[in-house]
């Protein structure tokens, strides 16, 4: 295997951060992965609100697993505009967590189970939605996956030709 493919296989969701904030390069450059991803007829229906500082602990409000948002540096709220679909939005969520893993910076996807609710919260229009969100940081000294690891096996995920 070569080293970008390890790359990838090696992606995790971090949830411990520095108290730091992201390099204003570092946030550009995973934000510029997340404008370039690809989307269905390129249509691109989704639009990314960064949210930081204090506002942090009120998105954390709108899910019910948000410590990460309220330990991030930024979290980057997914908003899928009228006409966008969530195989999109869940291609962009990966770039931002690529993204941010080449930069050295830690992610953690996020559910906002409140997601009406933190659309308000985001000002984002009637007819969008915020499901989901990234949250991102400087890896904090003890960062490391928790909990849940490794992957089922092939045998018992992959079919073919018919399930």
């Amino acid at each position: 295997m070569n080293d970008r493919y390890e790359f990838i296989l090696g992606l995790r969701a971090i949830r411990d951060y520095q108290d730091k904030p992201l390099s204003e390069d570092h946030l550009s450059g995973i934000l510029e992965a997340a404008r370039w991803t690809g989307s269905s007829k390129n249509r691109q229906d989704w639009s990314f609100v960064v949210v930081t500082g204090d506002r942090l602990l009120g998105l954390a409000e709108h899910g019910d697993f948000t410590d990460p948002v309220r330990s991030s540096a930024a979290t980057v709220v997914l908003v899928k505009e009228e006409g966008g679909n969530m195989f999109d939005i869940g291609r962009a969520a990966q770039n931002i967590m690529l993204a941010a893993k080449a930069l050295g910076v830690a992610s953690c996807p996020i559910t906002l189970h409140r997601h009406a609710d933190a659309r308000h919260f985001v000002g984002a229009p009637n007819g969008t939605e915020t499901r989901y969100a990234v949250a991102l940081g400087y890896p904090g000294a003890g960062a490391a996956p928790r909990r849940f690891g490794g992957r089922k096996p092939a045998a018992a995920l992959v079919k073919y030709d018919h399930y």
